[in-house]
């Protein structure tokens, strides 16, 4: 521990008698300083020993003490000392009386004990504690090499707990809580979470500090990593303000788990290689070698049912009115080694945090503009995925502007697949594609395969290059009616919704069966189709939902 001014009392060379504050000597001791001006608060900085032979001072007028004794405790200095046997034989009582009424200790210095010597041993004192401080620290960075090489992060944490006499927590990419130590600081440590997310927003390395919610720590918070985003976030809580010792603990720590992030990232490429082969793998209907290419990494995530997840970004309501749908990506394209920020970076993120907690295996390949991933049906990874899509859709739905991680724009666009095995990977991505062309159509963002089958076709109508075909079919019948010959369209609409039963349609037409016979023979003439083939009576009706006013 650094000086004080009963440390330097019971120095024996330095043989210092105590005159007043004996209840304050274990105040520290920051520095030793002499100065003879009246008034040297100016170029004081608070926690020094002043040292003066009163030289320039009335030490024997009480009023001029007390405000000289009043000033230099406004200053923070926490000790006088007086030498006696240079201007005064002994302390004057003025002197006396001011320290004891604003609480200074005061020290009487003999003659034969110079302020040097006095200097010398604070300084000492100090060096020795600086040198225990960091063989102190040096210490620590050894035991929490040790405990992170044995134990890995969980270690780490339970040996700094023990070297601040606090606990310590490990946050995840998403702000979640991995690990604590001991561990029943696990609930102090989620009602972090908010503080966490707002230092993630800013550029590695930050920190802060905070008090915790129960006022009963003072929690310091550490980003981690050296990428434009933290990769986790270390949180730190003790009862007072850390020493030289503790500090050194904390930045040992901050590099060990910096070093393990960023190895984890270089292992996290190399793991999304590997996933993109099983998933090229998986597409090319080849389950066996994509078993024997996934191994213990992927290998539980191939023996259970699967989600097939495709997420892409898309321009935002103001552009998609008048832009053209971007074409689907290749499953074969070359994935990226990190998705980074945006909308589909914010994805990954949520599903692989959600899969690590789980315990669970997940497949994650960045393709550019599109990510897609592997997940068990049913597990942590899809319900983040589900999750996360909801809580943007609401945002959406109440106006608020959604955010893009890392400046990029766009809107997350995701689809679905409904629950497959390895041999029907290939069939899973096209129903996950289907799912994604229909939200991206609906502004949904996210759409499940399932809804299509629980929904509608009719809604599908309304693309553009189906209204396009519906119009190039039905022109020639339009361009007879715009002609006063008859009514073609009306007369096709009815027969077929009555299933081609003449009776009935004649009737809601009001027109006899004969007629409708003859236009429906006008029908088959102008468009050169028989009407007898199911798919084109599929197809003019379908063409007719596609131009109806409902469709519009």
């Amino acid at each position: 521990m650094p000086p004080t001014l009963a440390s330097l009392v019971h120095h024996s060379a330095l043989k210092l008698t105590v005159r007043a504050g004996e209840d304050r000597l274990d105040v520290p001791v920051r520095w030793a300083h002499a100065s003879e001006l009246a008034d040297p608060v100016p170029y004081m900085e608070g926690g020094e020993l002043l040292l003066i032979t009163a030289l320039k001072l009335d030490a024997e007028d009480p009023e001029a003490m007390r405000r000289y004794v009043r000033r230099l405790v406004g200053a923070g200095v926490v000790g006088l000392g007086f030498a006696v046997g240079v201007n005064y034989d002994e302390i004057p009582q003025a002197l006396v009386d001011a320290a004891e009424q604003e609480g200074l200790p005061l020290l009487e210095v003999p003659r034969r004990t110079p302020f040097l010597a006095i200097s010398k041993a604070v300084s000492a004192a100090i060096a020795a504690d600086q040198y225990r401080a960091v063989t102190a620290g040096f210490a620590a960075q050894r035991e929490l090499t040790r405990q992170a090489l044995a134990d890995g992060p969980e270690g780490l944490l339970g040996a700094l707990a023990a070297q601040v006499d606090g606990w310590a927590a490990l946050y995840d990419a998403s702000g979640s809580v991995v690990a604590t130590a001991p561990e029943w600081a696990g609930r102090r440590a989620a009602r972090l979470t908010a503080e966490v997310q707002r230092l993630r927003e800013r550029p590695a390395p930050a920190s802060s500090v905070v008090g915790s919610p129960d006022n009963e720590d003072r929690v310091e918070l550490h980003s981690l990593g050296t990428g434009r985003r933290p990769r986790a976030a270390l949180a730190v809580g003790t009862a007072a303000a850390l020493g030289t010792a503790e500090r050194y603990a904390v930045h040992s720590a901050i590099a060990l788990l910096t070093l393990t992030t960023e190895r984890s990232r270089s292992l996290h490429a190399a793991e999304q290689r590997i996933g993109a082969a099983v998933l090229r793998m998986l597409l090319a209907a080849e389950p066996d070698h994509a078993r024997a290419v996934a191994g213990d990494l992927y290998g539980d995530l191939l023996d259970a049912p699967f989600r097939m997840i495709v997420a892409e970004t898309a321009p935002g309501p103001a552009a998609r009115a008048h832009a053209p749908l971007p074409p689907a990506k290749p499953a074969a394209a070359a994935p990226a080694a990190d998705q980074g920020g945006g909308p589909l970076g914010a994805l990954a993120e949520a599903v692989e945090s959600a899969a690590a907690r789980a315990g669970e295996a997940v497949l994650v390949v960045p393709e550019g503009e599109r990510l897609v991933v592997l997940a068990a049906d049913g597990g942590a990874a899809v319900a983040a995925c589900t999750e996360h899509a909801a809580a943007l859709q609401g945002g959406r739905t109440a106006g608020a502007p959604e955010p893009a991680a890392g400046g990029e724009g766009g809107e997350l666009v995701v689809g679905l697949s409904a629950p497959s095995g390895p041999s029907g990977a290939s069939a899973a991505y096209r129903q996950a594609e289907q799912a994604l062309s229909v939200a991206r159509r609906r502004g949904r963002v996210c759409v499940e395969h399932e809804q299509l089958a629980a929904g509608s076709v009719l809604p599908l109508l309304a693309d553009d290059a189906v209204r396009a075909f519906a119009d190039g079919l039905l022109r020639a019948l339009r361009e007879h009616d715009a002609t006063g010959r008859g009514d073609l369209v009306a007369s096709l609409r009815a027969w077929l919704s009555r299933h081609g039963q003449w009776d009935a349609a004649a009737a809601d037409l009001g027109v006899h069966r004969h007629t409708l016979r003859y236009r429906m023979r006008r029908v088959e003439e102008i468009l050169g189709r028989s009407l007898d083939d199911p798919d084109v009576r599929m197809e003019l009706w379908l063409a007719l939902k596609a131009t109806s006013p409902e469709q519009s």
